[in-house]
This record gives structure tokens, C-alpha cells and sequence, in this order.
């Protein structure tokens, strides 16, 4: 493969800004969808709920149930000036938690933050990566952030909700994520119910809690030095035998999003591991042992999504869909169109 497959740049494009989705199409299944065939190189301009003609009974779909909790509080220091928390994840106890804190530059080990509700925290380390360790002092703290607390929204997306509910998954069950697995945003619950009662396909679930770290930009020149984030995810050992069964009969395994890929082909490099924390990069070349079609959003530049994707159906198909979403207009990133990888 040519060295400048890995060449940071080679993943850039322009996007006008007018293209940053900055609500969602309601009902969710009426936006775009592009159909990628990697084996015929053509693309197909749909909508969203047009999948179902697509996928094949037996076909698995499996899909992230991963729920964002309110994440953002805003508060003082003991001195009154005012702080803004981004909880990242527990940090091995259900109190401790690692954090982004703005201003960084004023918040130091040692101080207190005080937030509604009664609820304190005391900063108790500074991590080299800027992130802080809070520990709360109200064991009912974590109950109390749903009343106070804020979902998260990427920085792309400057419009404020009228319902938080519109950037959770129609599925989303399990609390722990700080940003949605976006490409589950587009399913209703009836074109669910229609592609497994109408269609016959099958829906798995897993779980990975999405973690900040999807919207941090890589910096590195050459991809391959990359440091990825970790996150946390949980599959059964009966939705890794309801995919061996799929395989084994010829059907897809077909991955609702990033994150389901990442999962699963985490497992496959680690099947006994079947909870706990993921770092898999990937990046082109990649051998994928279980995704066979991805349902997935546009992605930011130089993003290590974007590399995945192009991974998974090429590089240079992927980024001659890119032009084409472009020149068609469609909406990019969380609340924008999908794409379908077969």
C-alpha cells in the first residue's frame, strides 16, 4: 500500500458550513441515504427508510444501545467564579470521575466546585492530557446530575435542542455515554419493527459507551502514529453466537455505526474479551472478520472515523463520495444524512 494512504492530509476535503446538520430531519428515517456497492462501485441516492430494500432476511443488524447521560454541568469555584464540568468517565469508582473543566487554567488539584442540588466535588489530580479527577461528595450525586446536568452536544452543532431526546438513539437503554452513536439516530421504532417483521431481519445489541475522544482531530502527520481513545463496551455471548449463526448461513452481519464496528472487531482480535475497554485503531489496510455492510454518517476531516470508513470500502470510493455528498448537498455529521456500505 502506498505511503500516502497514510498521509493525514490525503484525508482533508471542504465543507461548506451550510452543510453541518444542525437538527435532525424529523421523522428520523426521511433523510438522505447514499448507497455505497463496493463491489460494483456505484452509488445510489435514497432515503433513509428505502434501507429495508437492501437488506435480506437473515441479514443481522447490530446496534449500539449505549443511552448519553447529561454530562455538562456548569457551576462556581468556592470564590464564586463561574465553571463548566464535561464528565468523561468513572474512573474505577462510581464518585470519581475524569473530566474536561473550562477554564482549565483556573482550576487546580485541591479546589472545590460546587454545583445546583448541593453537589460538590473536590479536584484531586491533573492529568498530562488536561483532564481532571473529580471526586463527588454526595453519594446521590449521580441521580442528581439528570436534574441539573446538560447532553452534551459536539461543538459543531451550535443550535440548542428544544429535546435533549432528539440526540438519543430510539434504542438507547444503558447510561454511560458523553455523545451518541449517530448512525442509530436515523431508525424509528416502526421501520425497525417493519425490516423484522416485513423483511426478517434480525437486531442484536451491544453496547459501547461512546466517548468524547470520537471528536478529538488528529494532529499526526502520518496516521499510524495516532494515539486513539479507549471506550468501554459489553457484548453477550448470546449475540456472538446469533452472529456466528448469521455467518453460517450466508447472511450479513451489518453494523449500525462505528461503534458497533469497533466492538465487533475488537472482539475479533480478543474473543475472550468480551467486556471491558477498547483502543482498536483502524485504519487502511484492515482485514475485517465480522462486518459485512455498514450503515454509517458523514464523517469530520482528517477523523480516525473517516479512516475507518475508508477502510472498510476504500479509499479513494469514499472520498468520491464525499465530493458527490457534497456537490448533492447533503447534511454532514451527527444530525446530517447516512450512508449504507454494502
Amino acid at each position: 500500500m502506498s505511503e500516502e494512504t497514510f498521509n493525514l492530509e490525503k484525508y482533508d476535503y471542504q465543507l461548506p458550513d451550510e452543510l453541518i446538520a444542525q437538527e435532525p430531519v424529523e421523522p428520523r428515517d426521511l433523510c438522505r441515504l447514499m448507497i455505497l456497492d463496493r463491489s460494483k462501485r456505484s452509488i445510489e441516492h435514497k432515503i433513509f427508510r428505502d434501507i429495508k430494500k437492501y437488506i435480506q432476511p437473515g441479514d443481522l443488524l447490530v446496534i449500539n444501545n449505549t443511552k448519553v447521560i447529561p454530562a455538562r454541568l456548569y457551576g462556581q469555584k468556592e470564590t464564586g467564579a463561574k465553571v463548566e464540568v464535561l464528565l468523561l468517565e468513572k474512573n474505577g469508582n462510581q464518585n470519581v470521575w475524569k473530566a474536561l473543566v473550562r477554564p482549565g487554567s483556573k482550576i487546580k488539584k485541591g479546589n472545590k466546585l460546587l454545583f445546583p442540588e448541593n453537589i460538590v466535588c473536590e479536584v484531586l489530580d491533573h492529568l498530562d492530557d488536561g483532564t481532571r479527577i473529580l471526586e463527588f461528595k454526595d453519594p446521590d450525586f449521580y441521580s442528581k446530575i439528570f436534574k441539573v446536568g446538560q447532553i452534551p452536544l459536539p461543538p459543531y452543532i451550535k443550535k440548542q435542542l428544544d429535546d435533549p431526546e432528539l440526540y438519543q438513539t430510539e434504542y438507547a437503554k444503558y447510561e454511560g455515554a458523553v455523545a451518541a452513536p449517530t448512525a442509530g439516530l436515523h431508525f424509528t421504532k416502526e421501520l425497525l419493527n417493519e425490516l423484522q417483521e416485513k423483511v426478517g431481519a434480525e437486531i442484536a445489541e451491544i453496547t459501547l459507551h461512546v466517548g468524547l475522544g470520537t471528536f478529538r482531530p488528529v494532529k499526526e502527520l502520518d496516521i499510524r502514529e495516532y494515539d486513539i481513545h479507549e471506550e468501554y463496551f459489553s457484548v453477550s455471548r448470546e449475540i456472538l453466537e446469533k452472529i456466528a449463526r448469521t455467518k453460517a448461513k450466508g447472511r450479513k452481519v451489518i453494523a449500525v455505526g462505528t461503534t458497533v464496528v469497533r466492538t465487533l472487531e475488537s472482539i475479533a482480535q480478543e474473543p475472550d474479551k468480551l467486556i471491558g475497554k477498547t483502543k482498536l485503531y483502524i485504519y487502511p489496510p484492515f482485514e475485517f472478520k465480522i462486518i459485512d455492510a455498514l450503515i454509517t454518517n458523514f464523517h469530520l476531516p482528517k477523523s480516525s472515523l473517516l479512516f475507518l470508513v475508508s477502510a472498510f470500502a476504500g479509499y479513494d470510493f469514499i472520498m468520491q463520495a464525499y465530493r458527490e455528498a457534497i456537490e448533492k448537498r447533503y447534511r454532514f455529521f451527527s444530525f446530517g444524512d447516512a450512508m449504507f456500505i454494502i
